[in-house]
């Protein structure tokens, strides 16, 4: 079994800048992918940032990128969500995910691990 275990968010203001962490264990995994989802009041859980553990390949909503950056430390076994020019809609619940596929995925449906959640909310 694998545990996902997440740190970071909190309040910000617009334009502000914070960073999540994820970090896996129990039986890890060394080459499933990875990715950040976020869910606002009302709406449906939806993709961020993904990144896949063994090449690094990386992909980015329209909504982030350019803002965002997903990276990951193999030897930790964790993941990161710097999240930079924060705006008022950017507010969420940010959700890190794991799959054991080498292949990242778009829907929260594919992912086999969860972590529990932090709340970002981002102040006008």
């Amino acid at each position: 079994q694998v545990q996902l275990v997440q740190s970071g968010g909190g309040l910000v203001q617009a334009g502000g800048s914070l960073r999540l962490a994820c970090a896996a264990s129990g039986r890890t995994f060394s080459n499933g992918a990875m990715a950040w989802f976020r869910q606002a009041p009302g709406k449906e859980r939806a993709i961020v940032a993904a990144i896949s553990w063994i090449r690094g390949t990386t992909y980015y909503a329209d909504s982030v990128k350019g803002r965002f950056t997903i990276s990951r430390d193999n030897a930790k076994n964790t993941m990161y969500l710097q999240m930079n020019t924060l705006k008022p809609e950017d507010t969420a619940v940010y959700y890190c995910a794991a799959v054991r596929s080498i292949y990242y995925s778009s829907s929260p449906a594919d992912y086999d691990y969860w972590g529990q959640g932090t709340q970002v909310t981002v102040s006008s």
